[in-house]
């Protein structure tokens, strides 16, 4: 087997009016995360950690905010999407560890609900996927409760005799 390891992060702004969605869990709150798609910075951070163990570029390049097909489409199934991409070049996420850093609201509550949500897309079980809240202490847009960050890290393997996506010497056609 082979490893990889890819790192993510994202940041958006909250706006009253939207729904929060973290960990593709609705979570209560008077103010969402703004963004083209739900805003679902968590599913952003581990989407751009898979994208880069696989070698490729970040969401903003797959799924562009141009792009009228991707306006308020759920994170999650972007998430589907790029699992399926990584399972094609033959390769699977093995550990996936997340950090949200937000003042407002408390995570902690919502994090086992979100793990129930993002283990099976991933195909991780409970204990390869780790969720964990910190506050940033009052200090900037996170500690005023103006913004939300998340920061992943995903370890994937690819399996013997499965292409990685990577062209062969000799061959004409890349992927």
């Amino acid at each position: 087997m082979a490893y990889k390891i890819g790192l993510g992060y994202d940041v958006h702004r909250l706006v009253k009016g939207r729904p929060l969605v973290l960990g593709g869990v609705e979570i209560p709150h008077p103010a969402g995360l703004l963004g083209h798609s739900d805003g679902d910075a968590l599913v952003h951070a581990v989407i751009d950690a898979l994208l880069g163990a696989m070698g490729r570029s970040d969401i903003g390049r797959l799924f562009p905010d141009t792009d009228p097909a991707y306006r308020g489409i759920r994170s999650v199934e972007l998430l589907r999407r790029v699992v399926l991409r990584l399972k094609r070049r033959g390769m699977s996420a093995v550990h996936v560890d997340i950090v949200v850093v937000a003042q407002a609201p408390k995570m902690a509550p919502h994090a086992e609900k979100m793990k129930r949500v993002l283990g099976p897309v991933l195909g991780l079980p409970e204990g390869s996927l780790g969720i964990k809240a910190k506050t940033n202490e009052g200090l900037g847009l996170i500690g005023r409760e103006k913004a939300i960050a998340c920061w992943a890290v995903a370890l994937v393997e690819s399996r013997p005799g499965k292409t990685t996506g990577r062209r062969r010497p000799g061959s004409r056609s890349g992927s």
